[in-house]
């Protein structure tokens, strides 16, 4: 065809020693931050990802010997079922779209207070830019919510900082914690078992990691002698300038007495250590004789000795207690007795960062300004709440039944958050199965349960636990009827598998695992 023009390019032959090649990474496994590569963070490790596995082939219809995969590795309530508290959401619809606040469906208090909140953002929009510690008006809340929890002890808004929920402020408050080398690295002392946001962290900070070991024969009760002695011990190899609490306890469930927390303060005093309370399940408290009490209340309490020393962190968040809103991120921490120098410093580093979403910060104001008596929507927002709570009781109860009556585990009382920790007995000849495919024993039981049941829990090993006991963590979040179905079969797999790996091994079973352990 004349409209077709052919052009035909000829290049020259290239030596076989100057082929383009493709040059090394500059980033690779062995250049990367060998910190990053020792974090682990358990409750979305690999048996999560095995778990998204599974949906996905149940999707494109491969038979399992389950229709579902149910997860219970993580509490996020909304997830399991939990409905939103409708006033929360109303407020935030309002802030996101104020053209609703015409819409006449509305109660008029959730008009009010989303009012009052677009009136402190830039342009009267949440699409604006906050301050980096968060909106002031907020903050002021926040303060007005801890001084009325605290019993009137003052609060003071320039001491809160609001968050990415709890977590951003808790790994801020580390980075400026950590420093040294040698045996002048800074030490922490943290809870075993523990929520692995802080091994992960300590980790990618190249911080030294100092465990102390909750009794698990006592409900998993803090003990100050087990305090001393784990920081006796660091203290020969670093320098321990930290104490982590978490309470009420994850993945424990334990809701610390105003005596230990006494104790406990009195330690961090006495040893010269900064104290950071994890509070975030503060509303989460079942057990008829436990009550939550905060570490700033009593620390006041406890007289100027204390409360004008030591150093104080604490977190709050609104992905747990009956909030549950964890995708909104918000979350806050209050400071006490920091050098003001130093807290300029963290205006700064958490300046880099921006500021937390102002959807959070929104949603975080309307939890602790909740309505009130004699508010249009006060009679269902206590509705709302106490349905919640009470149920979360009955499915703590319920859960530490179930297992307590299943051979060969024992569960502590649910007290407060929502996770059980239960222990496991598992046959010698499972952990030496699971010894020789490189795995901890727990991950071994989890792994198979989940690849038999459909169910995902977290293996204990991911916590930490004491060297021969056997845990595995799981949400009682889910709905009543799935949860009953859950503890049922976790119940009936234990057994299956203690029975399977009780029985006499055959030969070629032999073979086979001395085979692998040899590899």
């Amino acid at each position: 065809s004349p409209d077709l023009e052919i052009q035909i390019f000829f290049f020259p032959r290239m030596a076989a020693n100057s082929l383009p090649c493709q040059r090394d990474k500059v980033l690779t496994l062995e250049s990367m931050n060998p910190c990053v590569k020792r974090v682990e963070y358990a409750v979305r490790g690999p048996i999560v990802t095995r778990a998204v596995q599974l949906e996905k082939e149940l999707q494109q219809g491969v038979k399992k010997p389950f229709s579902e995969v149910i997860r219970v590795n993580v509490g996020d309530a909304q997830a399991m079922g939990q409905k939103p508290i409708t006033f929360f959401r109303q407020v935030s619809a309002l802030c996101m779209y104020p053209d609703l606040l015409k819409d006449p469906n509305f109660p008029e208090d959730a008009k009010e207070k989303a009012r009052r909140l677009l009136a402190a953002c830039g342009g009267d929009s949440i699409g604006a830019y906050s301050a980096s510690p968060g909106i002031d008006l907020i903050r002021q809340d926040v303060a007005r919510f801890i001084e009325r929890r605290d019993g009137g002890i003052p609060c003071n808004p320039e001491n809160i900082f609001l968050s990415t929920g709890a977590t951003s402020a808790i790994v801020t408050i580390l980075k400026l914690l950590v420093s040294g080398e040698g045996r002048s690295r800074t030490g922490v002392l943290i809870p075993i078992p523990q929520y692995p946001l802080y091994s992960a962290a300590l980790a990618e900070l190249n911080a030294v990691q100092v465990n102390y070991y909750l009794d698990e024969e006592k409900s998993w009760a803090l003990d100050v002698g087990e305090l001393r002695r784990a920081l006796r011990q660091a203290q020969e190899h670093c320098r321990p300038k930290v104490l982590c609490i978490i309470n009420p306890g994850n993945p424990t469930g334990q809701v610390q007495s105003r005596k230990c927390i006494e104790d406990v303060i009195h330690f961090a005093w006495e040893e010269h250590l900064f104290l950071m309370a994890d509070e975030v399940y503060q509303n989460n408290v079942y057990a008829e004789d436990s009550q939550f009490h905060s570490f700033k209340k009593v620390l006041f309490e406890m007289g100027p000795k204390y409360s004008d020393n030591v150093e104080l962190a604490s977190f709050h968040s609104i992905s747990k207690g009956f909030v549950g809103e964890c995708g909104f991120r918000g979350g806050y921490m209050e400071l006490v007795n920091m050098d003001p120098a130093v807290q300029q410093q963290l205006i700064k580093l958490i300046s880099v960062s921006m500021y937390p979403p102002v959807t959070g910060q929104v949603m975080l104001d309307v939890v602790v300004n909740q309505p009130q008596p004699g508010d249009p929507s006060y009679q269902l927002f206590s509705q709302e709440k106490q349905a919640i709570l009470s149920t979360l009781a009955k499915k703590a109860h319920l859960t530490e039944q179930t297992f307590n009556n299943t051979p060969g585990m024992h569960c502590n009382p649910v007290q407060g958050a929502m996770y059980a920790f239960p222990r496991m007995q598992l046959p010698p000849r499972a952990v030496q199965e699971a010894k020789a495919q490189g795995q901890a024993p727990d991950m071994f039981f989890c792994l198979r349960l989940l690849e038999e049941t459909g169910i995902c829990v977290v293996p204990g090993s991911g916590f930490g636990q004491k060297e021969g006991t056997f845990h595995f963590r799981m949400t009682i979040l889910p709905p009543m009827e799935k949860l009953e179905v859950v503890l049922q079969k976790v119940s009936q797999f234990h057994a299956k598998f203690t029975q399977e790996y009780s029985q006499p091994q055959n030969h070629d079973e032999a073979i086979r695992t001395s085979e692998k352990a040899g590899q």
